[in-house]
């Protein structure tokens, strides 16, 4: 059996580390369902107020896919433009 070498090792941390990116997205999907149903909820109690609880949902929903965008960018980093190898 051979051994590993530095580039095959830096490949496959890199892989590992992309998927442990990919994690965030679970935070940013979480995040966006908990506003969408309190932005439910709330224009379920005021519906006058629909606007403005549809405008903040939004902001709060972009928030929190930030997150995720940016662990997508750090996945697509180290699969694609490995900056280590």
């Amino acid at each position: 059996m051979d051994a590993i070498t530095g580039k095959e090792l830096i490949l496959a941390c890199s892989a590992i580390g992309a998927g442990l990116a990919m994690i965030a997205g679970i935070g940013a999907g979480i995040g966006q369902g908990y506003a969408a149903g309190k932005g439910a909820e709330a224009v379920g109690k005021q519906p006058e107020a629909q606007g403005e609880i549809i405008k903040t949902m939004l902001l709060g929903a972009a928030v929190a896919e930030t997150t995720g965008i940016y662990g997508l960018i750090i996945a697509l980093i180290l699969l694609f433009a490995n900056p280590f190898v």
